[in-house]
């Protein structure tokens, strides 16, 4: 059953925090001719590894999104067990589909990011990706 709830929980968690946190410091903004997108990333990491994903987002990871591009919204580590020995997510924005796309393609090709990665090897066994847009209510756009 907890796997059957946890897509609708953690939409609702990043809704809710997002709309919390930044919703009073940014008000709600007009429309846009070209909304931004929003982009939910979960990473479950292999046993013993979440501490290093952690610290490789930390001093690495968020410094090169920006350098190419993608905005840092939120990043989150779930509270109770077990998601929270093996899971992070996070929520960047981009302008649009097209610009995301062209961002991913500049990180993974960045020397910064190819020595981080390197140096740690792969700390992530499932990723998942799910773009999403504002509401016509949301507070954050």
């Amino acid at each position: 059953m907890t796997q059957q709830l946890r897509p609708s929980v953690l939409f609702l968690a990043v809704g809710f925090v997002a709309g919390a946190l930044l919703g009073p410091r940014l008000g709600v903004v007009s429309a846009q001719s070209s909304p931004k997108v929003f982009e939910l990333r979960t990473y479950t990491a292999p046993d013993g590894k979440l501490a290093d994903l952690h610290q490789r987002f930390r001093n690495h990871t968020l410094r090169i999104f920006q350098k190419h591009g993608m905005t840092n919204v939120i990043y989150f580590k779930p509270m109770d067990a077990p998601l929270s020995q093996t899971t992070m997510i996070y929520l960047l924005s981009h302008e649009s589909r097209e610009t995301a796309a062209k961002s991913w393609e500049a990180f993974r090709n960045d020397p910064d990011w190819k020595k981080a990665s390197s140096e740690t090897g792969p700390l992530a066994s499932k990723v998942e990706s799910v773009f999403l847009e504002p509401t016509d209510y949301s507070p954050l756009k």
